[in-house]
């Protein structure tokens, strides 16, 4: 190993710190533990390229979306039922707890 000496503001100290005690190791351990993460973590381009991949295989399909029409109607039958259950729910309290 070859000694590196870095420098760390009070607070970054602290949880340096903590994160040792917790874990039971030096806090050297924890500095080499989160470099190795870090390089290990893969190059910032192959990041990008599994990003551009993703967009390119979505391009490819179709999705399965319904008409705006058909999503509308949808959506506002759905809050139809929801604000039935709502107002059946206010009369149920209304019923118990008169005023």
């Amino acid at each position: 190993m070859r000694r590196t000496q870095i420098y760390l503001d009070a607070d970054q100290s602290e949880q340096l710190g903590r994160r040792a005690r917790a874990g039971g190791v030096s806090r050297s351990t924890v500095i080499r533990e989160a470099i190795a993460s870090y390089l290990s973590s893969g190059d910032e381009s192959d990041e990008l390229a599994h990003f551009r991949a993703a967009i390119d295989a979505v391009g490819e399909r179709p999705i399965d979306m319904p008409d705006g029409r058909s999503y509308v109607e949808a959506i506002r039958a759905a809050d139809a039922v929801r604000d039935e259950a709502l107002e059946a729910r206010r009369e149920r309290t209304k019923r118990r707890n008169p005023r």
